[in-house]
């Protein structure tokens, strides 16, 4: 009986540390257009990451992770990887200057129409 019981302890032990902490967090990156939220909602499809969306109105990015198998700082810089400045991150400056004109969002970059 006492084996059993410690059996049944360590199995919930175990059970207790895969427990998933899910977080949702807002943070702003940049961008312009559709091919800009194609890429950073898909830059920020890393291990961990449930969802991601951003929106071309508010540039905000809200963010749906497990913050067992990942951090927010991992995320934006994947997504500043990909091109996209964050509120946290620098952009990856080779990955901005290979962006479409469309979406180059810098003010020194963008045309005035």
């Amino acid at each position: 009986m006492k084996t059993l019981l410690i059996i049944i302890a360590f199995f919930c032990s175990i059970n207790g540390r895969a427990q998933t902490i899910i977080k949702t967090a807002t943070i702003s990156v940049l961008g312009n257009c559709e091919q800009c939220k194609d890429r950073i909602e898909n830059a920020a499809d890393i291990k961990g990451v449930k969802t991601c969306v951003w929106s071309d109105k508010t540039k905000v990015a809200t963010i749906v992770f497990d913050s067992k198998k990942t951090t927010l700082e991992l995320i934006e810089k994947a997504i500043a990887k990909a091109g996209h400045e964050t509120s946290s991150q620098k952009v990856n400056e080779k990955a901005y200057n290979e962006l479409p004109d469309c979406c180059k969002y810098k003010a020194t970059d963008c045309k005035k129409k």
